[in-house]
């Protein structure tokens, strides 16, 4: 059996996967972990070479991702291709930590003893990836555990199944070994079964989760009755902070980058923009005519910055945080309610705590604009959310923004950057609501690796019995 991904856009099928069981999920785990131990002890430069031809033939896809992204989910073909860009780095900067992952002698207090320190694959690693950045997100939920010596397995988006499946045929087109790297498919009413299964399989050791708090909650908590370890990159609300002593051209630009992108859809997307009086009225001119040229249109056209959303549900959300905010006193400088999933880029100032907009993470094309007295007010305000994956402060002091930045809880803080930013060798994830553990680099070997303490005694020992 299998089940349609619908355009949001027409209507129409965007594409059609299969809708796989409980007991179909179940047997991709256990494919995954017979794989397990021969791909455990195949050599880091086997996994290196595999992987760098992984990134090739991702890349080769380049027309085929693109059309599945506008298709699934309303992205614009320059969206498609970042996230074709970026996953492919993500790939490359795995290939070359397979060499990195390594151990260390540690001083023992008994004669003759060896201590060592080894990291060594966990086991099945199961990503469960979102459809917002789909090349990105599903790459990284399965590059480094791959690098580090685990089958994977990828646990498909419902909201974007051909573009998960494409990254799961470049990694066949490579060459790994049968049941190393696997995909499972679902329809939306079965995600939560099917998710649970996986979780529980004896043979998947750890888990990955990018998405949604409220999702994330209850996949940790069916991980924790499996005492099996997770990392979950989950919700923000991102702040960016702008002083009084800030480039306003660049504090603009960086805004509208953080907010717009991809109609707002992105974990880090500039959700508050916090500015300290003295320059609040000005920066909201400059701010409001920007987004006003970002037009939203057709993603199959190529003609806008701005895409689709992903469906009516963000529609409805986002226009519902918007007339929250203007009954209590929040004025529109640009853009407003939106009648279709292309929503317009919309700007409001004069938002204070009372307001859903304050607080509710939107992930569409809304900004709001906080007013704060002064620097301390501005850092009081950043810190006022359960949130704390990305934020930024622009200043043209850079001591005070590196001190600014320390005082913001977050994980991840750009200073006269924008909040949207990603690197695969950074230690990428969040705190609070926003989830625990990171991505990227030799952070993420951490994640996906068993530390273990290994002896070797050298000459024999005296004992009290």
């Amino acid at each position: 059996m299998n089940f349609d991904r619908i355009n949001p856009l027409t209507g129409e099928v965007a594409s059609n996967a299969p809708a796989m069981t409980v007991e179909q999920a179940e047997g991709v785990a256990a494919r995954a972990g017979d794989a397990f131990s021969s791909w455990a002890r195949t050599g880091p430069n086997t996994r290196r070479t595999l992987l760098n031809k992984a990134a090739a033939a991702l890349e080769s896809r380049r027309d085929e991702f693109v059309a599945a992204m506008v298709g699934e989910v309303g992205a614009t073909a320059g969206w498609a291709m970042f996230n074709l860009m970026l996953a492919a780095g993500m790939i490359r900067e795995a290939a070359a930590l397979t060499t990195q992952i390594t151990g260390e002698v540690i001083p023992s207090d008994k004669p003759g003893c060896i201590a060592m320190a080894l990291r060594e694959p966990a086991g099945v690693v199961l990503g469960i990836a979102p459809w917002n950045a789909p090349i990105i997100l599903g790459v990284r939920a399965i590059a480094v555990p791959l690098a580090c010596g685990n089958s994977v397995i990828l646990k498909a988006s419902e909201m974007c199944p051909r573009t998960h499946s494409l990254i799961i045929d470049s990694f066949a087109e490579a060459g790994f070994p049968s049941g190393v790297v696997n995909v499972v498919t679902n329809r939306p009413q079965d995600a939560g079964e099917v998710v649970g299964a996986l979780i529980d399989h004896p043979a998947v050791r750890r888990i990955n989760f990018t998405g949604s708090t409220h999702v994330g909650r209850i996949v940790a908590r069916r991980a924790a009755e499996q005492l099996k370890p997770c990392l979950l990159e989950l919700g923000g609300k991102a702040p960016l902070l702008v002083l009084e002593d800030a480039d306003l051209d660049e504090a603009v630009k960086a805004a509208a980058f953080g907010a717009f992108m991809n109609q707002g859809q992105i974990c880090m997307s500039t959700e508050r923009i916090i500015v300290v009086a003295a320059v609040a009225a000005e920066f909201s001119r400059r701010f409001a005519a920007k987004a006003s040229t970002l037009a939203a249109g057709d993603p199959r056209e190529g003609k806008t910055p701005l895409g689709a959303v992903v469906d009516r549900r963000t529609v409805e959300h986002v226009n519902s945080l918007l007339a929250d905010a203007t009954a209590q006193g929040a004025k529109v400088l640009c853009g407003g309610k939106a009648d279709s999933v292309v929503m317009p880029a919309t700007v409001v100032s004069a938002v204070t705590s009372t307001m859903k907009i304050y607080r509710d993470e939107s992930f569409g094309p809304i900004v709001g604009i906080i007013e704060a007295r002064d620097e301390n007010e501005a850092i009081r305000i950043a810190n006022d959310t359960q949130y704390g994956l990305s934020a930024a402060v622009f200043t043209r002091d850079a001591a005070r923004g590196l001190r600014v930045a320390r005082q913001i809880r977050s994980g991840m803080c750009h200073i006269n950057g924008p909040t949207v930013h990603d690197e695969p060798q950074m230690p990428f994830g969040g705190t609070g609501a926003s989830g625990y553990g990171r991505f990227g680099g030799r952070a993420g070997i951490e994640q996906f690796t068993e530390l273990r303490w290994i002896t070797l005694e050298t000459q024999g020992g005296a004992f009290p019995i």
